[in-house]
């Protein structure tokens, strides 16, 4: 079965597993693992940042950053179909007892004007804006890319406010790679920022979160209220490395295929591109084959084909590391006679 359904399905490598075989650890709520630190000192390298902390997931690393930047009764600026607001359970308000301000995006982009509109002035009747959140990639837009112009303008806007920004980058490195840039010319226009080990880059748990000292501090203490203190957990943190050090330049192989996917799809009976693909995530449109989303997709898993749907008459496929030239070959073959 060829599973396009998302990049979270990759499957360690073997060097991953002889890693985390062979890993040394230590007690990481005493701050004792070797493996641990060593991810951590890397990633803030990486990043560009102070410090970094291993979590357990984006989820967990967007949720820390809103706790430790924010206060009960606060407001947050977020984009309409953003993680953090569409994906995450609330957590937010469940969490901080913080609420959202919503502001629609275009291919993820907020507009500056807008973000700087929709900063609260001093009013009594009136939530304190503290932070921004951007999300590069954006996974609602088809993995786009969220270009550097407009973060460095949305992050100047912050910066005359005095209001720190958060990338949630659970793809941020798709989106260095797309673009051929560091990751660092995206992380100097934040303040804190969250990626994703697994996914694309294909460990099997953890997220790093990223920032100065001071907040990764009361991250930490977050995370250990949230149950977050890990104890032997190089094991988790090794391949964590291998994703760092062995798994970064590759995501231009999944890219190429999701462009390849596009092209294919592009020219089929009733198919609509949504997106043309930045990265990794191809969405499609049915709508014009009559066929319901769970029709397709059970006709594709006939055809040997897993995808997913994404909102009605649409079908997200997305690649990894586990999907191969001829797995892409036969895919278009299996959406082919699905339309046909």
């Amino acid at each position: 079965m060829i599973d396009l359904r998302s990049d979270t399905l990759t499957q360690p490598t073997k060097e991953m597993r002889d890693a985390i075989y062979t890993a040394s650890v230590g007690d990481d709520v005493y701050g004792e693992d070797p493996t641990i630190n060593k991810l951590e000192k890397m990633a803030a390298e990486i990043t560009g940042k102070e410090a970094a902390l291993f979590v357990t997931s984006g989820t967990q690393g967007n949720q820390l950053a809103v706790l430790a930047q924010c206060s009960p009764g606060d407001e947050i600026i977020v984009e309409s179909e953003s993680h953090i607001f569409f994906y995450e359970g609330a957590a937010i308000s469940a969490l901080a007892g913080v609420q959202p301000r919503v502001i629609e995006g275009v291919r993820g982009e907020m507009d500056p004007v807008s973000v700087k509109q929709a900063i609260r002035s001093e009013d009594i009747h009136f939530p304190d804006t503290t932070l921004i959140c951007l999300e590069n990639t954006h996974n609602r837009s088809g993995g786009s890319v969220v270009s550097l112009d407009n973060m460095k303008k949305i992050y100047d806007v912050a910066q005359e406010a005095g209001i720190p920004v958060h990338i949630d980058g659970a793809r941020l490195f798709n989106a260095a790679v797309a673009t051929n840039k560091n990751v660092t010319d995206y992380t100097q226009y934040c303040d804190s920022v969250q990626f994703c080990l697994s996914k694309g880059l294909g460990s099997p748990v953890g997220s790093i979160l990223a920032g100065d000292k001071k907040f990764i501090q009361k991250a930490r203490k977050w995370r250990k209220r949230l149950g977050g203190g890990m104890r032997q957990a190089g094991f988790l943190a090794a391949s964590g490395i291998i994703s760092l050090t062995k798994m970064v330049d590759r995501l231009s192989e999944d890219h190429d295929k999701a462009q390849k996917l596009a092209e294919a799809i592009e020219g089929m009976n009733g198919l609509e591109l949504v997106n043309k693909p930045d990265t990794n995530i191809v969405i499609i449109n049915i709508e014009n084959t009559k066929q319901k989303n769970e029709e397709f997709l059970e006709r594709l898993k006939q055809e040997g084909v897993l995808a997913v749907s994404f909102g009605e008459g649409q079908i997200r496929l997305t690649t990894h590391y586990d999907v191969s030239d001829e797995d892409i070959n036969h895919a278009i073959s299996a959406i082919r006679r699905v339309v046909r």
